[in-house]
């Protein structure tokens, strides 16, 4: 039969399957990850300053600016309204 105190003793993970929860932290960096890809897009937009000759490399610009702010929105939506928080 167990005690409470043994049961106390025992990680919550196992730490095989995740080593950093063996030095105490466990987790990721939401507000980090946010920052990081607003800073992304504002770089992919500012890829739009230059000496362009056509329009094609604008769109692509454009498009893949569009993309991660879409992406970040989303994924800002869906964290608020999440179940799983």
């Amino acid at each position: 039969m167990s005690s409470s105190s043994e049961l106390d003793k025992r990680p919550a993970v196992d730490p095989h399957d995740e080593p950093s929860a063996a030095w105490g932290w466990h987790g990721t960096f939401p507000k980090g990850i946010r920052i990081a890809g607003w800073l992304s897009t504002l770089a992919v937009f500012s890829l739009l300053i230059g000496n362009h000759h056509g329009h094609t490399e604008n769109l692509y610009i454009i498009g893949t600016g569009a993309t991660l702010a879409l992406l970040l929105i989303w994924e800002q939506v869906r964290s608020r309204t999440s179940w799983r928080r």
